[in-house]
Parts: C-alpha cells; structure tokens; sequence
C-alpha cells in the first residue's frame, strides 16, 4: 500500500505495454483515481481487488476510478468472469467498499480487546455468527505491519486533500502490540502465538496486558457490534454513491469478506431485522460506543418512509 512505488511500477510498466492495454491494481485501500494519476491513460487504469488466498475466494471487487472508461470496465468485468470469478462493480473511495467495512470488523475486535474484553469471548463471538475467522486471527494474517502502514498512508493522503483523519481506539491496541513486535503470523506472534509443532492459540500475554478481571461479558453485545459496524458502514457507502446496486453489496458481503451467510448479505441482515428495530440498537450502541455507530441519514429517511433495501 506504497503510493510512490505503485506509480513507478505503473509507469515503468506502461513503457513496454500498448496504448489499448488496460492496466489493473489490487490495491487493497488506496483510491483508484489517485493511483490513475501516475498513468499516461487514466481511462484505460482500473481496480481488480482480489481477495487472499486468490485460489479460493471467488469474489472479485472491480473499482472504477472517475477516467475509468466504459470499455475498460466491460474488458475487466469480462476478465474476471473467464478466469472463474465473480464480479462486483463499485465506484471509487478509500478502501473501496469491502476493504472498508471488513476495516471496522477487525477494528471493533481490537478495540473491544484494548477495552478489556477476554480475547477469547472476541473470537468466539465472531464464530458463532458464522464468521469464518476473528476479528483478532483475520488481523494476524494481514499483519498489523500492514494495518500500520495503511493507516500511515491514510493521514499522509487525507492531510495532502486537507480532509481530517478520524482515529480510531484500536490504534493505541495495535500500537502496543507493534512495541512488543508482535506483528502477526508471518512473524509467528500476534495476537495469537503460532509455535511450530502445535495450532495456533491465542497468546497468554493478552490476558495481563489488556484483559480487565472486572470486565463483564456480555455476548450479545460483542455479537451485535461486529454485526452492526459492518451494516452501518455498508449504509454510508451507499450514501457516497460507493454502493449503487444491493445485490453487490449482499454477495461482496459473504463472499469477499465473510459476513455470516444466515444474514443473506449485510444489507438483506438490515431488512430482517427490520429497519426500526435497526435503528434503535444502533442508536444504543452509538451511545455506549461512540461516533462511529452513528445510524446513517439514509436509513433513518428509508425508515420513515417504510423501504427495504432491494435493487
């Protein structure tokens, strides 16, 4: 997630490609349209984001930067069909659609831990919703390295547009867990311990650096906070126009980021369980957590109006 070397590999690659040629970046969280500034053809310049590990997942999340033309669009949504995938199609924005809600799912993970909530009452949470991994396990893979590097990219690029950063309470979290250089799996400690002749297990020392004795444990309340960050996130970016289409957003929810696949899709899991009822949990929420649950003005207005979510 390197701006500068992203634009001197796209410009060294432009001089040995033809003038028609469509260049795609899997950037996972940098804004397409600022990458395209690098190239000699922004209208030929797209987003192809896969998804790790690429053998697997079958999504495909393909950005349009505001050049993107329509024929380059229509080449890369070919593409992504004959190699097997399946494609979503989503406007431009920092981390895209799913980078930025599968964001708040590990961020609410590890700011629930940096609150003194156990670990293992996360992790569990997130499994018996049906996610395929915690929030704390999925960030291990990423590596907080990268999630550090990101976040640094993010205020570098939001002061250059004279946008304000907004910081987040897992940041102190993952500063702690960077000054105990416990980076992730590949550097075999993070937020799990991954020894070489037994399974991984979640690192003993959580439990005395952040793990408060007298923290009650309400499950409910962990099950509803990964839920409802990644629902109202997914409303914003309908609000930014990110979003355009419901079906994208229900199956880039479950297959590209995992959402549990009994909601139907982020937006299908707003719809049952009723956009009022919606509304008054997340209004709760936003009072014992803070700004980021704030329910978006879309919904309160699709509300009042008795709509759903439906393409």
């Amino acid at each position: 997630e390197n701006r500068e070397l992203k634009a001197k590999v796209t410009q060294e690659a432009e001089a040995q490609l033809s003038t028609q040629a469509v260049f795609a970046s899997n950037t996972s969280t940098l804004p397409i349209t600022g990458l395209a500034e690098a190239s000699k053809r922004a209208e030929n310049f797209i987003g192809l984001h896969f998804f790790s590990p690429v053998d697997k997942m079958p999504l495909v999340e393909i950005i349009c930067g505001e050049k993107t033309s329509d024929e380059t669009l229509a080449l890369a949504y070919d593409y992504v069909q004959q190699i097997g995938k399946t494609p979503i199609v989503v406007n431009d924005s920092r981390g895209f659609y799913t980078s930025r809600v599968f964001g708040t799912f590990a961020n609410e993970g590890i700011a629930m831990l940096g609150e003194g909530i156990p670990a293992a009452a996360i992790e569990n949470a997130a499994f018996l919703l049906g996610f395929p991994v915690g929030p704390l396990a999925v960030t291990d893979e990423v590596s907080l390295t990268l999630v550090d590097k990101i976040r640094k990219q993010s205020m570098l690029d939001m002061a250059e547009e004279g946008k304000e950063f907004v910081h987040h309470p897992a940041e102190k979290t993952v500063d702690k867990m960077l000054a105990m250089e416990r980076v992730g799996k590949l550097a075999g400690a993070g937020f799990y311990s991954y020894p070489k002749d037994t399974k991984k297990h979640l690192w003993s020392g959580l439990k005395e650096t952040f793990e408060q004795a007298d923290k009650a444990i309400v499950l409910q309340e962990i099950k509803d906070r990964l839920l409802y960050i990644q629902a109202i996130e997914t409303v914003r970016c309908f609000e930014e126009n990110v979003l355009t289409s419901v079906r994208d957003a229900n199956i880039g929810s479950i297959m590209g980021i995992g959402f549990p696949v009994w909601t139907g899709g982020i937006l299908q899991f707003i719809n049952q369980t009723g956009l009022d009822a919606f509304i008054e949990r997340a209004e709760t929420l936003f009072v014992t957590c803070g700004e980021r649950f704030r329910v978006p003005i879309l919904l309160k207005d699709m509300a009042k109006n008795n709509l759903i979510f439906k393409d």
